[in-house]
């Protein structure tokens, strides 16, 4: 039986920064993943340019059942670390919109950066391994039987990521594991996932597939986020309905703001005074696209003039385009899902160390804990954080 100090299991973002992170540290580590390549997940992150960090991470920003519990490793791992590994290895990159770092070139930059970082400090790494089982003998020793043989270690970390995107071969083998060691799992679900409508909805609102407006989406428990709106030929997507899909609940309604950026009541009203007879539906298409003003409101409505709506009218007109409320049948769930909600529960780990504290040598790190962070960059900084903390433990 091969022994090795760390054994990783996840080739993935968590995994290769932490096994690069024990390997400096002049520790013999080994990385096993099922998959033919690594990082595969970072590949198609970000449409290929991957959104690698965030210039702006505060632990508001991540969802976790212990709110505290993202601080430590964040403190002691903050984004400018991560980019000055980028900025070390020549990756050229640029700052969009609300501090989100992208590669200017591709992906594969990031994956090949961490590989790197892998080789330089000695790891190893086996793909396409699947493990049989795994156990822990007497003399506190885990034991892998894996198809290419029988291996042991010291510290053993799960990096085996979530549920999302099962084509790129997200499995529960983590959530498995943590039950295995008597690890509480929390329930999960997919989070920054699209929304879908109802099948009547549907019907009325899929000509507007494409279209894309400014707006500030609210949950029912009072999260807002002010980001683009898109219509799709199934429901709602951008990145405002990714960012409420993690607050949202089955049955629960969301409130949309569609002129998130003017007061509509204030316009109604300079607009009746300047052109008083001007359609209500070429007043508002000077706001929003003329598709959605014709689906969103009643055609006898549009053809009146500004001067012939009533008080009333103008009232609900208002509240429908700051306060349209919305209630989707569900999400497209994991398939299109970028994280997964829910895991194993921080409250059975170390928020330093990621090891579990019941279990001595056994760690977790990534998305297959219940660490959750906002679209932008947020959960490859946790991947980054969690797995150097991890690292600097084994």
């Amino acid at each position: 039986m091969k022994h090795h100090d760390v054994i990783i299991i996840g080739a993935g973002a968590a995994g290769l920064m932490c096994a690069a992170t024990a390997g400096y540290r002049g520790r013999d580590v080994l990385v096993l993943d099922n998959a033919k390549q690594a990082g595969r997940k970072i590949l198609i992150s970000g449409g290929g340019r991957c959104n690698f960090t965030n210039l702006k991470v505060e632990p508001a920003n991540f969802i976790c059942g212990n709110p505290h519990f993202v601080k430590s490793a964040l403190a002691r791992y903050p984004s400018q670390q991560f980019i000055e590994l980028v900025e070390r290895h020549g990756i050229e990159y640029h700052e969009r919109d609300h501090g989100q770092l992208f590669c200017n070139d591709s992906a594969k930059e990031i994956v090949t950066m961490l590989l790197t970082e892998c080789e330089w400090a000695g790891v190893s790494i086996k793909l396409r391994t699947d493990i049989l089982s795994v156990g822990k003998n007497e003399a506190g020793r885990f034991e892998l039987n894996t198809l290419n043989g029988e291996l042991s270690c010291d510290s053993l970390v799960i990096a085996t990521g979530g549920l999302s995107m099962p084509k790129l071969g997200a499995t529960p083998y983590g959530y498995q594991l943590a039950e295995q060691f008597g690890l509480k799992v929390l329930p999960t679900h997919a989070g920054l996932v699209p929304f879908t409508w109802h099948s009547e909805d549907k019907i009325r609102f899929e000509p507007l597939s494409g279209i894309a407006v400014p707006s500030r989406i609210t949950a029912k428990d009072g999260t807002a986020f002010s980001e683009a709106l898109l219509f799709t030929h199934r429901g709602l997507s951008g990145p405002a309905i990714l960012q409420i899909s993690n607050y949202w609940k089955a049955g629960e309604t969301i409130e949309i703001n569609l002129l998130p950026n003017m007061n509509a009541a204030q316009a109604l009203e300079q607009q009746l005074a300047a052109h008083p007879k001007q359609s209500l539906r070429n007043t508002l298409s000077q706001w929003l696209p003329k598709r959605l003003v014709e689906v969103l409101f009643d055609e006898a409505l549009l053809n009146k003039a500004l001067n012939q709506l009533i008080h009333a009218e103008r009232a609900k007109l208002v509240d429908d385009l700051h306060r349209w409320t919305v209630l989707m049948n569900g999400t497209e769930g994991y398939r299109t899902a970028e994280v997964t909600l829910g895991g194993v529960d921080t409250n059975e780990l170390s928020s330093k160390t990621m090891e579990a504290i019941k279990v001595p040598g056994l760690f977790f790190i990534g998305e297959v804990m219940d660490v959750s962070g906002w679209l932008g960059g947020f959960n490859f900084q946790w991947a980054w954080a969690s797995g150097v903390a991890a690292g600097q433990a084994v």
